[in-house]
């Protein structure tokens, strides 16, 4: 069994016990979340398509802790004319772990 979640701007191919790391989401290590913009359900009865999401569907996770990710080098130049600035960045996510769908 799986479904399609949208989980903070993005979709991802969920089923139970998965760890994934999304986009910062509010809340402590440990904290209980739940999902309900779920945009498809997939099991042995068949499959559900949402319009725009399935009603009465949601998907429970649990946060397992904040971290960033790999540091990003934004270097921009132009060139015949002294310009040239480097930048870094590192975006910051959240561990979680599916608990049901």
């Amino acid at each position: 069994m799986f479904a399609i979640v949208s989980i903070a701007g993005q979709q991802f191919k969920v089923s139970e016990g998965d760890e994934l790391f999304v986009h910062q989401l509010e809340g402590s290590e440990g904290d209980k979340i739940s999902f309900d913009d779920v945009l498809l359900v997939s099991g042995d009865s068949g499959t559900s398509i949402g319009t725009p999401t399935v009603s009465g569907a949601s998907v429970n996770a649990t946060i397992l802790g904040h971290q960033k990710g790999d540091k990003v080098i934004v270097f921009k130049k132009k060139r015949r004319k002294g310009y040239q600035t480097r930048n870094g960045h590192r975006q910051c996510f959240t561990k979680i772990k599916i608990d049901s769908l």
